[in-house]
């Protein structure tokens, strides 16, 4: 059901919109959740490797996916709240054929060149075998993840998050399913978590797709509208690009990271890969909140109700701050046991390594949650540069950083101790952007 975001208490109205996409977020996250599970558990740690150092490719390709998602609904959010049913539809076919054609230009450069990615990275050469078989299935399904996330994305920008959040809670339970069943019963191996997740993700892709057709025509709009624009792509890819580029660069920049953390060995390896996976979980939680942040937001600009932004912010704290204290407190206390849900038989060095890892960065998630809701806002009012400084800040750092302090005495520690530092420095730009946005001026004030 549509849902209008510009009318009623903006707290309650924030918190029916965002309860769904943190359960959505859940969900999504078990793909890559239950493909390290997995791997782990019925395969071995070596396994858990390869997945895990994929990982860190295939979230290039995901930061074009999210792009899209969120160039799309920003625009998408704006016409719904300003009544421009028309230009809304063109806007939605056009983001499909720009991203259809974006999506072939990926597939093609990663098939070819995913072995020199691997070998960019320093794979080992006892995962390098298992590590480009899974990114290579993961590639031939990048179409389903490119219009699944555009799906989504128009979902939400009409102010409906409980269809897509129904469509991964069916996928994602399915996908542990298949995951076991092709690892186990089948004995594919890493083949099978791969295959699994490509088939889940196209079934809920294709139903994600149907579903949002059916409810664009059932918006009345004059006249028949063109299916492509170019307007409506620069207005579109105004927003798009600058979130490509944020994303693509924290993914480069997590590459990186990932080379440096491949020179400690498979054990520092396959703790930082089960670790990682429980820390993406919480900052995409934060991340997909922000992006409720932004379609309230858009919404609300495109209706001139200014000032129901600050509002809209006020509450979306309140959320990702409920969201930091059991998980913060869960990750300190218990974060042995839940490394454990991901290898079996650990070793030592990958349980220290996961352990440290989650105790460091676990604190300053109501640092970075702060940030990520400050950039919702700055995302939805299309405050593009402002967004990118502040993100920029973070990789910059976080990279540099890590660099550095992994070639001191500190090792691997060093480079987990870069996260808190470039997140820190990012929030309190993002913060201050927030509190100086354009939004704030009076009409006709340059």
């Amino acid at each position: 059901m549509n849902r209008d975001l510009t009318v009623g208490n903006p707290g309650a109205v924030l918190r029916r919109f965002c309860l769904p996409l943190f359960g959505s977020v859940i969900f999504q996250q078990l793909y890559n959740i239950a493909d390290s599970l997995v791997a782990g558990k019925f395969i071995g740690e070596s396994a858990l490797a390869a997945v895990g150092n994929s990982y860190e490719i295939t979230m290039l390709f995901i930061a074009f996916a999210f792009g899209c998602n969120i160039g799309c609904s920003v625009v998408v959010s704006q016409l719904f709240g300003g009544r421009a049913y028309g230009e809304m539809k063109t806007a939605v076919t056009t983001t499909l054929i720009a991203a259809g054609a974006l999506c072939l230009a990926l597939m093609a450069g990663g098939l070819l060149g995913s072995r020199a990615l691997l070998e960019l990275i320093r794979t080992p050469e006892e995962v390098m075998e298992a590590s480009r078989l899974y990114l290579d299935i993961y590639l031939w399904g990048l179409p389903f993840l490119f219009f699944y996330n555009i799906a989504t994305g128009i979902f939400s920008a009409l102010g409906d998050s409980r269809t897509p959040f129904l469509f991964l809670a069916l996928s994602s339970t399915a996908n542990i399913g298949v995951d076991i069943l092709f690892v186990t019963a089948f004995d594919m191996g890493v083949a099978g978590v791969a295959w699994a997740t490509f088939l889940c993700q196209g079934v809920s892709c294709l139903l994600a797709l149907a579903v949002v057709f059916r409810r664009l025509a059932r918006i009345p709009a004059e006249g028949r509208r063109p299916l492509f624009s170019a307007s409506a792509l620069g207005r579109v890819a105004a927003i798009a690009v600058p979130s490509i580029l944020q994303q693509s660069f924290i993914s480069v920049g997590n590459i990186v990271i990932q080379g440096a953390i491949n020179g400690f060995g498979t054990g520092v390896m396959a703790g930082y890969s089960a670790a990682v996976k429980l820390n993406n979980l919480v900052v995409t939680s934060f991340t997909t909140l922000g992006n409720g942040v932004s379609n309230f937001t858009a919404q609300n600009l495109g209706a001139g109700k200014t000032e129901r932004i600050d509002q809209g912010f006020r509450a979306g704290l309140g959320l990702v701050w409920a969201v930091c204290l059991p998980v913060a407190a869960a990750y300190l206390l218990a974060g042995r046991q839940l490394l454990c849900l991901f290898i079996d038989a650990p070793t030592q060095t990958a349980l220290d390594t996961g352990v440290t890892f989650l105790r460091l960065l676990s604190p300053f998630y109501f640092v970075v949650s702060a940030k990520l809701t400050a950039d919702g806002v700055l995302r939805g009012t299309g405050s593009m540069g402002r967004f990118m400084a502040a993100t920029f800040t973070d990789l910059i750092l976080r990279v540099t950083l890590a660099l550095v302090l992994s070639r001191t005495g500190l090792g691997a520690t060093g480079i987990w101790l870069a996260w808190p530092i470039g997140w820190t420095a990012a929030t309190v730009l993002s913060l201050l952007f927030y509190h100086t946005g354009p939004w704030r001026r009076p009409a006709g004030e340059p």
